[in-house]
């Protein structure tokens, strides 16, 4: 059992957007953390100066290192090729980084005895056009992604590690993630990149009709799930999400209202390997992690914005 006091935490992906979030909550908690990022979508700065680093790719030889100079009692797993559309571009490599990268970590992980992994999996992607809405933890997993595939063999992985070497995993199922840090730059991230390019006096291009629908959840509802799942005893698969379905439409045009942008509504041609709706229910999450988001899409959208907005003027 692990203890309810200070805890030495590896936070794989920490210079990301969302493991750097969850790496200033733990520190703001007392605990110990080590961030284990390649930097190949994390930034740097993300990561505060007291914390130990080490830039490293899940499969390089040198992961080794990081579990003989700490003893590490909970390992928080973001690490990943998070694209859906380069996982439809390029298999290989999503499973590459997602599943083999993964195992690279897990077998260190039972070799130095770690106790527990936090695993962030996918609530949209893992479930494939839904059957019913909002998906809840038992709704039929038919991913149409290789991405999705990936989580959906990761946790497979963690059943195993678990019913054979003892490791306990509380597995979050995201819904689609936005907040300070998305990075506007990829293909992915929605709310980060119409920001962007709006408070650049750019335009935003909103890909398909913009009738499909997403389960917006803050990054800071995300951290608190992170934070809670900590303590929490036992393995379970978890949704995290608001159970509130927001059109892209919808988001474009609230972004603009609140930047005050001038930009038309524009329209590309919709991407492969994308889903029409996503909606996850969060019951399970408030019954046995006393979770439920506090943010609103609005003051959600407005933090994110000002965050941006922060950014630029620097």
């Amino acid at each position: 059992m692990v203890e309810q006091n200070k805890l030495t935490i590896l936070v794989s992906g920490g210079a990301g957007f969302i493991g750097s979030n969850i790496v200033d909550a733990y520190l703001s908690q007392g605990h110990q953390v080590i961030v284990l990022d390649n930097l190949s979508t994390g930034k740097r700065e993300n990561v505060p100066s007291k914390v130990k680093f080490y830039q490293l790719d899940l499969n390089d030889s040198g992961l080794d290192r990081i579990f003989t100079e700490n003893k590490i009692d909970i390992i928080n797993h973001h690490a990943a090729q998070m694209d859906v559309r380069k996982s439809v571009m390029d298999p290989m490599f999503d499973a590459n980084v997602n599943i083999v990268g993964f195992l690279n970590l897990l077998e260190r992980a039972r070799k130095h005895n770690v106790k527990k992994i936090i695993f962030s999996s996918t609530g949209g992607a893992i479930y494939g056009e839904q059957y019913y809405f909002p998906a809840d933890e038992e709704h039929k997993t038919q991913p149409l992604s290789p991405y999705g595939i990936s989580k959906l063999a990761t946790e497979k992985y963690l059943y195993y590690y678990k019913e054979i070497y003892g490791i306990d995993y509380i597995i979050l199922r995201y819904a689609n993630i936005y907040g300070p840090r998305q990075n506007p730059h990829g293909e992915a991230g929605v709310v980060a990149i119409f920001i962007e390019k709006m408070l650049r006096k750019g335009q935003p291009f909103i890909n398909g009709d913009g009738k499909q629908s997403r389960d917006f959840v803050f990054v800071g509802d995300v951290v608190d799930a992170n934070l809670r799942a900590l303590h929490f005893q036992g393995s379970e698969i978890i949704n995290i999400g608001t159970g509130i379905e927001t059109d892209i439409n919808s988001i474009f045009k609230s972004l603009k209202k609140i930047i005050g942008s001038s930009c038309n509504e524009l329209y590309h041609p919709a991407k492969p390997g994308e889903q029409i709706r996503s909606l996850i229910s969060n019951q399970k999450a408030e019954r046995l992690l006393n979770w439920k988001p506090t943010y609103s899409i609005e003051e959600g959208l407005k933090l994110t914005v000002e965050y941006f907005r922060k950014q630029i003027s620097e």
